[in-house]
Parts: C-alpha cells; sequence; structure tokens
C-alpha cells in the first residue's frame, strides 16, 4: 500500500524591516508558537526575530534605509531584494505572509501575493487617522487583514470595507501601569528629590538639527526659575549622542544637564516633566504617566504643501492628544514651537501639581486600554484568519 504523504507544516513568512518591527515580529512568533507548536518562520527580520525562531533569509538591516537621497541611492539593491525575496516566499508557499510596519516594501509584497493566493496581513496600520485616509483602500488591496495598535484606526479601515483588528499597543504591555519612578532616578545617578527635566528633540539627525537648539533653549530657561534642575537628554544612538553633544556646547550645558546612551524610557520615568518631538515618544511618554509638552517643526516648504493639500486631516498631532480626544498635552508645532512657548508650558506643568495630578486617571485608563497583550491578539488574529485551512496542533 502506498504510503500517505506528511502534510507540510504550517508555515508562516515575515517580513519587518527595522529594529521596532523586529521586536513586534519576535513577539508575534512567540505567541504563534504557542498555538501552532510545530509550525516553521521564516522571512526578513534582525536578532529577536531570529532569538523567537524566525529563519532569516535577509536581515532586517538591509531595508534599514532612511532620507530620499539614501533611497535613491540604494533603490536597485532594493528593488533586487524585493524581487528575489518575494519569489522566495512564493516558492516556499506559505499559509499566510505577515509584512510588519515598512508599508513602502511589505504593502507592494502583500498586493503581489495576495494576487497569487497568498493570504496576506499587515501589521501596524500607517496613520490613516492623521493624514490620507484613503490610504485604507489601498491597504486593503494588499493585506487580507490589517493588525492596529490604536482603537481609533479600525473604524476608519471599516469607512473603506477593510478588515482590521485593534490588538493594543506592545509598549503598553511592556511599561507597568505604575512605573517607578525612585527606581529610575537610582539607575541614571539623580536625587530622589531633585527636579527634572527630560529633553527628547527626536531619534533622527534632522530632526536633532531642527529642534534641539529652542529645545535647549528653552531647557536653559526652565532652568533659570528653577534652581538645582537636572536636565536628562537621551541619545538614540551614536551618531545622534554626536549631534546632541554639540548642541550641548552651543548652549553652554552644565554639570545639572546629563547626556545618556539610551534610556530614554527610564529617563522618562525619573522626570517630573517631559519635553520632546511629535511622535511614538509621546506615547511612552503617556505610559510611563508623566505631563509633557510636544513640539515639532517640519521643512516650511513642506509644512504649506501638506497644508494647501489639505493632506493632513487631524487638529490634534500628539498621540496622547489623540488617543484621548482632547488636548492633555500641549503641542507646539510649525511656528508655535519657540523656546519661550515651549518653556513657559514647561513651567506651567512644575507650577501646577494639581494639573499633573488630574493627568493620571486618563493616563490610566488609556494605558489599560491599549494594554491588551498584543502579541497573543495579533496571534488569535492570524490564526483566526488561517483556520479555514489549518487548526491549532
Amino acid at each position: 500500500m502506498e504510503a500517505t504523504p506528511a502534510a507540510q507544516p504550517l508555515r508562516i513568512a515575515l517580513c519587518a524591516g527595522e529594529a521596532s518591527g523586529d521586536g513586534l515580529g519576535a513577539g508575534l512568533v512567540e505567541a504563534l508558537k504557542q498555538r501552532f507548536p510545530h509550525a516553521e518562520f521564516a522571512g526578513i527580520g534582525g536578532d529577536a526575530m531570529r532569538a523567537a525562531g524566525c529563519d532569516t533569509w535577509f536581515d532586517a538591516n538591509e531595508l534599514a534605509v532612511m532620507g530620499l537621497a539614501e533611497v535613491l541611492r540604494h533603490l536597485p539593491r532594493l528593488l533586487r531584494l524585493r524581487k528575489a525575496f518575494r519569489q522566495r516566499v512564493l516558492n516556499w508557499k506559505p499559509d499566510v505572509y505577515i509584512g510588519i510596519d515598512a508599508p513602502d516594501f511589505n504593502l507592494g509584497i502583500e498586493r503581489w501575493l495576495k494576487a497569487r493566493g497568498v493570504r496576506t496581513v499587515h501589521y501596524v496600520s500607517p496613520s490613516v487617522w492623521a493624514w490620507r485616509e484613503k490610504r485604507a483602500e489601498k491597504i486593503g488591496r494588499s493585506a487580507d487583514r490589517v493588525l492596529c495598535l490604536f482603537p481609533m484606526e479600525p473604524p476608519i479601515y471599516a469607512r473603506h470595507a477593510v478588515d482590521a483588528r485593534f490588538v493594543g499597543h506592545p509598549m503598553a504591555d511592556e511599561i507597568p501601569l505604575d512605573p517607578d519612578r525612585v527606581s529610575a532616578r537610582t539607575a541614571l545617578g539623580l536625587a530622589p528629590d531633585a527636579l527634572v527635566l527630560a529633553v527628547l528633540p527626536g531619534s533622527r539627525l534632522g530632526e536633532i538639527a531642527r529642534l534641539a537648539p529652542d529645545f535647549f533653549d528653552a531647557a536653559r530657561r526652565v532652568a533659570a526659575h528653577i534652581p538645582d534642575l537636572q536636565i536628562v537628554v537621551p541619545a538614540a544612538n551614536a551618531a545622534c549622542r554626536q549631534a546632541l553633544e554639540a548642541q550641548f556646547a552651543a548652549h553652554g550645558a552644565d554639570a545639572a544637564w546629563h547626556l545618556l546612551d539610551g534610556r530614554a524610557r527610564e529617563a522618562m520615568i525619573a522626570s517630573d516633566v517631559v519635553l520632546l518631538a511629535s511622535g511614538t515618544a509621546t506615547l511612552e511618554a503617556m505610559l510611563c504617566k508623566r505631563p509633557m509638552v510636544v513640539g515639532y517643526r517640519i521643512a516650511p516648504l513642506t509644512y504649506r504643501i501638506v497644508k494647501c493639500l489639505g493632506m493632513l486631516k487631524v487638529e490634534r498631532y500628539a498621540l496622547p492628544n489623540v488617543l484621548a480626544g482632547e488636548d492633555i498635552a500641549p503641542e507646539l508645532m510649525q511656528d508655535d514651537c519657540t523656546p519661550e512657548q515651549l518653556s513657559d508650558a514647561v513651567l506651567r506643568w512644575f507650577r501646577e501639581p494639581k494639573a499633573v495630578a488630574a493627568l493620571q486617571p486618563t493616563y490610566q485608563r488609556l494605558h489599560e486600554k491599549l494594554r491588551q497583550d498584543a502579541s497573543a491578539s495579533a496571534a488569535a488574529a492570524v490564526a483566526e484568519l488561517i483556520a479555514p485551512s489549518v487548526g491549532a496542533t
């Protein structure tokens, strides 16, 4: 009697293009392994995904290209990589392909694979809530299901008949509901009773060039009103540290200024107030339960184009304000992002402890809403999509 060929194990292909995506991918692989112990995982990832058990055909660093000039220089290599990668995925015959963030790379691969019968998932929605909502339709043509980190995103996709699920934010799972300020200060060598301002003018060199001079000028102004103020400035990487050191020299930073290698989360938890650039860091500051002032500025021409074309659809930019549906953090954008206005807003938080205390219930509510065990929730959404063809083993 002829033997029946063994069934192919469940195969899950993934692609993460940067450090944050690598972390998301690792958590997802681990959660999927709980459901499918014999599944195989392969694709593009970094150290975290490899440690979780994903066979990385290409390293995530190969996709980590930023800036127009750099993208153009690497474009031929990226196009060759994309072509080789998508064909290898197709030949591998996965049960599902999961593109993690990196929409410029992943959405095209998802659309190509979906047209050839492969189920596709996009994990981390682009900011359709902020600008160009109609991108949701394009994303739906690429992905059978979108996994969203924020609760306001699925209703937007629903308006465009796209299947999207809110799975929560991994950062809300990682950060305690009651962060330990004393331990953070001890770790950073700060006195328990010191007044501390954390200053984060961005994690990219362009942001630092645009924002650090005004942020540091604002910090100096605050320090002039608060004796013995301690100022902590985390540097995202070596290049950012070098750029920040140059700004330190220009602004006459003294012993009260502390330049840190990384450790942004510790700096936020240790602080009394956070002055930071608009972006994901504002969500982290909210989860760390710290009052913040948010500033940002882009190139004037870019700003005029975006405003004139009506591409920006929101009144609020900072994620805590978007999630709360109200202004719980001052936003000083573009022409309002001046040392005078930034320092005034920071000083208000130092001078109004009752306002800081009033923030805490809102912070707590938003943290609990985002705390959904994101990796497990994402794994459940993926498993549901592939359930018709394979069951958990």
